[in-house]
């Protein structure tokens, strides 16, 4: 990438930190925009998503047309059909016939579309956003690191002064950070959260137990990959879950309708306690795990079942079950449970401990200085508003993602991030660029 002439100097119209799929959709439907000057900063040397999560044959769990663009401009250079035909397997797909690409098959796509804009900057670290009143911009600061490949991977091996960014607009995309429960928190021992698995599953595999505490998509993936080797390496292999059932995903299409402009349209109207109520209630519509992988593993089991004989298959899966303290110990973790519904107490002793405990998203703390000029709701979060600005004038800085509690599950979904990204740049050049559709919906969420 060539160095911006000037740059301290020079004003941007947008800055976006961090680029996770959202920023770069973003990157991607800016780039033919000559009206917009934009600059993307991340702080790792390469584009990476959930590398730790690439089990053979994972996939996505929305289909290949919630891409980086194609729901915003189907005719964009940077589509994941486009990614296929230079690659030479757009036949092979078709073939396929399965509209999910493979995970690893998207973080592909995702570095391929990465490598032909001319916006980004890679090992670009923000330290500091502050705002300079007298020009009425925000003034980034990062830091910048060196890389080098090891074995096609790269490396941080230093950090430097970097460059100092100026900009009109800011565009959130620092994504969010692996939860780990308070009961595990100043827990030692290794332990891993499901974003480390495949970095650490050799040596996960060695141990004589393996504990997974959680529920969702990952924890069935790892579940069901474990349970196929357990006769290979023979560990006990046991599943813990705090939710009532292992919850299949709801992807019934009047419910997928809630995908949409109509329902975000109604949700961010409804009274903010109301809101914090239905988030809870509503995390099954897409954190619950694909119903064909919930069938494979109980027909795992019951072939295990079948080739074991008399002797019982070593894996035990629990339901209602939360966490309530860990300790580690002589190698081993003691894992104490209460079980909510029978009101009871047990433990398990393990030596391998998977956290399927999910993520969470944390302010960065490089907006520390400029917090007064950003909105906070009663529960202490970011007040995003219908047009994802989060700042007190309503359009200077957007957040991407971390928005389940103003625009409901359409938040984190793949599919709506070229929407988002199509609304924020109608706000940026206070036109429409890219359709913005107003209701798709055929039911109606409000009476």
């Amino acid at each position: 990438m060539t160095a911006l002439p000037d740059a301290s100097h020079h004003v941007h119209d947008l800055v976006g930190i961090g680029l996770g799929p959202f920023n770069l959709g973003l990157a991607c439907l800016t780039e033919p925009i000559a009206e917009l000057d934009a600059v993307f900063l991340e702080s790792k040397p390469d584009f990476e998503w959930h590398a730790g999560m690439f089990l053979d044959g994972a996939h996505l769990q929305t289909p290949f047309m919630s891409d980086l663009v194609t729901l915003a401009d189907p005719t964009s250079p940077y589509s994941f059909l486009n990614y296929l035909k230079e690659k030479g397997r757009l036949y092979p797909f078709y073939i396929r016939e399965n509209f999910y690409p493979l995970r690893v098959e998207y973080d592909d796509y995702c570095r391929w579309a990465a490598g032909r804009l001319s916006s980004v900057r890679f090992g670009t670290t923000v330290t500091e956003v502050t705002y300079d009143d007298e020009d009425e911009v925000y003034v980034v600061r990062t830091s910048t690191s060196t890389s080098t490949s090891t074995s096609g991977n790269s490396t941080n091996t230093g950090t430097g002064t970097g460059t100092t960014f100026r900009a009109r607009h800011l565009v959130l995309g620092t994504g969010t950070v692996p939860h780990v429960p308070p009961a595990c928190q100043e827990l030692g021992g290794g332990f891993l959260h499901t974003s480390q698995y495949m970095h650490h599953k050799t040596e996960l595999q060695r141990k004589k137990s393996i504990t997974i505490v959680g529920s969702g998509q990952s924890a069935a993936e790892i579940y069901h990959e474990l349970l196929a080797e357990i006769d290979v390496h023979g560990y006990q292999l046991n599943w813990v879950t705090r939710s009532p059932r292992f919850f299949p995903l709801e992807y019934t299409k009047l419910t997928l309708e809630m995908t949409s402009p109509d329902y975000i349209d109604y949700f961010r109207a409804l009274p903010e306690d109301t809101r914090h109520r239905l988030e809870k209630q509503q995390k099954g519509l897409f954190k619950g795990i694909n119903s064909d992988l919930i069938d494979a593993i109980f027909d795992l089991l019951y072939q295990k079942d079948v080739e074991s004989g008399d002797r019982p298959v070593p894996t035990r899966l629990l339901t209602n079950s939360s966490l309530t303290q860990a300790t580690y110990d002589d190698g081993a973790y003691t894992l104490a449970f209460h079980q909510d519904e029978q009101g009871k107490d047990f433990e398990i002793r393990t030596e391998g401990l998977v956290l399927a405990t999910g993520y969470h998203y944390e302010p960065p703390a490089f907006l520390a200085p400029v917090r007064d000029h950003l909105r906070f709701d009663g529960h202490g979060r970011f007040d995003i508003a219908r047009n994802y600005s989060i700042d007190t004038t309503g359009r200077g800085v957007f957040l991407q993602n971390a928005g389940v509690h103003t625009h409901s599950i359409t938040s984190p979904d793949l599919g709506m991030g070229a929407y988002r990204n199509s609304y924020i740049i109608r706000e940026l050049l206070g036109a429409e660029y890219y359709p913005v559709e107003k209701t798709i919906a055929f039911q109606e969420f409000a009476a």
